[in-house]
C-alpha cells in the first residue's frame, strides 16, 4: 500500500525549510531537519536564494566555539536556546530558529557583527546533544559560557572578563558605544 502524503504535513515541511533557507542554513541542515527530498530542497533553495546552495562539508570542530569572540556569541545563543527549550513546548529545530533570531536581534541592537551562522548554531546544539560541549559559569561575571565537556572549569574566566590583547580594538569600540549610550549620545 502506497504511503499517503499529508498536504498539511508537506506544507509544514516546506515552511520549515523556507525559514531555514532564509536564515542561510546549509543544505545538510535542511536534509537533516526536514523530510523533503534533496531535489525538492535544491529547487526550494534556488527559488528563494536565486542561486545554488554552497557546497562543502559542515564545520565539525568544537574548537571553533572556544576562541573568545565565537565563544561569546555561541554562549549568547546557547543560553537563549536553553531558556526556550526549558520554558516552552517546541521542537528542537523551532527553538534553534527562534533562538537564532533572538541572537541576531541582540547583536544588531549592540551593533556587533554576526559571528555565529545558523549552521554553526545548529551544529552547536548537536555538540551539546552529543555531550561534547556544555556550559560553565564564569567566576567573575557568573554568566554561563560554552566549554568542552571534560574541561576543568573550577576557576573559569570568560573571554569578556579576560579579553585577549588582540581584542583591544573591539573592546574599545564596545566600551565607547556603551559610554555613548549611557551618556545619551546615541539613540
Amino acid at each position: 500500500m502506497a504511503k499517503v502524503k499529508s498536504i498539511l504535513s508537506e506544507a509544514a515541511q516546506i515552511q520549515l525549510a523556507t525559514e531555514l533557507i532564509e536564515l542561510d542554513a546549509r543544505l545538510q541542515v535542511l536534509e537533516s531537519e526536514t523530510q523533503l527530498s534533496r531535489e525538492r530542497l535544491l529547487k526550494l533553495y534556488k527559488e528563494i536564494k536565486k542561486k545554488s546552495p554552497p557546497k562543502g562539508m559542515l564545520p565539525f570542530s568544537t574548537d571553533w566555539f572556544m576562541t573568545w569572540q565565537p565563544n561569546t556569541h555561541s554562549s549568547l545563543f546557547v543560553n537563549i536556546y536553553n531558556v526556550l527549550i526549558k520554558s516552552s513546548d517546541i521542537e528542537d529545530i523551532e527553538a534553534v530558529i527562534k533562538a537564532y533570531r533572538l541572537y541576531l536581534e541582540q547583536i544588531s541592537q549592540l551593533g556587533l557583527p554576526e559571528v555565529l551562522s545558523l549552521t554553526r548554531a545548529w551544529r552547536l546544539v548537536k555538540f551539546f546533544d552529543a555531550g561534547m560541549l556544555t556550559t560553565a559559569p564564569c567566576k567573575t561575571c557568573c554568566g554561563n559560557f560554552v566549554v568542552h565537556t571534560y574541561e576543568l572549569v573550577n576557576d573559569y574566566v570568560c573571554g569578556l572578563c579576560n579579553m585577549p590583547s588582540r581584542a583591544g580594538k573591539t573592546r574599545q569600540t564596545a566600551a565607547q558605544k556603551f559610554f555613548n549610550e549611557e551618556a545619551g549620545l546615541e539613540h
